[in-house]
């Protein structure tokens, strides 16, 4: 496949890293002040040498994959006051390249993402402030975490079809019966304000995000490890 354009040296371990920062930034919905990240097996054994770090944070940052800043991403978080740090973990049986988020801001909202990067510059959100959710950010995505009531679900899917916007794939988990819960929502597009605002209204919700799309067309359609039109900056590093 052709890979995307971006900053090198690597589709999985630096635009994929990238993204990451990228869908985790849009989930807190403001610039992030402080970053915890735990890098998992691969990006943890590989990271520095593919610029996953400078590449992480370059997407916190609201940095794209062919961004010029990002070999420079530490010094620009600097600029712009992100803290941040980064330590190994142990996320358990899920992809190498994958990494756990833990993102601040200056108004004290919160949020926790775990993230892989499977190829390509493609990746996969799998879980939010603990929630199972699966998404690739290739399309728009709807979250809601909300209390767990009879006929959320069939509320939000009638609001988004009188959006006149189609969905293209659903994931619900909750901590139990009429606990806290999750929907994540692939969308064919982004809702409108006025039916983001309506939604945001209803009691049950929490909290809600429409998570804008990450990826270019041709990217989400691909898979595979090749770096295509990659160009190599950071020095000293392979693919």
């Amino acid at each position: 496949m052709i890979g995307p354009v971006m900053i090198g040296p690597s589709s999985s371990h630096t635009a994929g890293a990238c993204r990451i920062g990228l869908v985790a930034r849009q989930l807190l919905r403001s610039a992030p002040v402080t970053a915890r990240i735990g890098l998992h097996a691969s990006f943890a054994k590989t990271g520095k040498g593919h610029g996953t770090l400078q590449a992480m944070v370059a997407g916190l940052l609201g940095f794209q994959p062919d961004d010029a800043r990002l070999p420079n991403a530490f010094a620009e978080a600097g600029a712009a006051g992100l803290q941040f740090e980064f330590h190994d973990t142990d996320l358990g049986d899920v992809h190498p390249n994958s990494a756990q988020v833990e993102l601040s801001a200056a108004d004290g909202q919160r949020v926790t993402l775990i993230a892989s990067s499977t190829g390509g510059g493609v990746i996969e959100v799998i879980r939010v402030d603990g929630f199972r959710v699966s998404f690739s950010g290739a399309s728009a995505t709807l979250l809601t975490r909300y209390t767990d009531a009879l006929g959320v679900i069939a509320r939000v899917a009638s609001l988004v079809a009188a959006d006149h916007v189609n969905i293209a794939a659903l994931v619900c988990s909750r901590e139990k019966r009429g606990g806290a819960a999750m929907l994540c929502t692939e969308l064919d597009g982004s809702l409108s304000p006025a039916a983001l605002a309506f939604l945001s209204g209803w009691p049950e919700m929490d909290w809600v995000r429409m998570v804008r799309p990450i990826m270019d067309a041709a990217d989400a359609i691909g898979g595979g490890g090749a770096d295509g039109n990659s160009v190599p900056v950071l020095a000293g590093t392979t693919a």
